[in-house]
């Protein structure tokens, strides 16, 4: 994480750890997927990271209690681990939100990850 993001927080605050270790999850299940920052504001001048292949896959935010991971068409995915817990009420996102101490279900995660990149691989064949 760019050492601009941890500028308002603690070092090594946990919040950067799980971020980072997501990261980390996506390129292990998606070694093609690109990251880039987007929607850059004063109060978050590095942007938010957003991971892409053949289409966005998901964007990662801190806040102040956790970090949210959001997939732009979970609502379309297989989740039969219940990652998914927060956003459950729209039609197209659905998010996993990770508070201090929480571990993610590395398994399912980049079983989403995969899924998400097919979701979009699909979309793409048929343009």
């Amino acid at each position: 994480m760019p050492k601009s993001d941890k500028a308002a927080r603690e070092p090594d605050d946990w919040r950067d750890e799980a971020l980072s270790q997501i990261r980390k999850l996506i390129k292990q299940a998606d070694p093609e997927v690109v990251e880039e920052r987007k929607w850059r504001k004063p109060t978050n001048p590095e942007g938010v990271p957003v991971w892409s292949h053949d289409g966005m896959i998901c964007t990662g935010e801190t806040y102040k209690t956790h970090v949210k991971i959001t997939f732009a068409r979970g609502a379309s995915l297989k989740d039969p681990t219940h990652l998914f817990n927060s956003s459950l009420e729209g039609n197209a996102r659905r998010a996993i939100d990770v508070h201090v101490g929480e571990k993610i279900d590395e398994p399912a995660f980049k079983a989403l990850i995969r899924e998400a990149v097919a979701l979009n691989q699909a979309s793409v064949r048929r343009k």
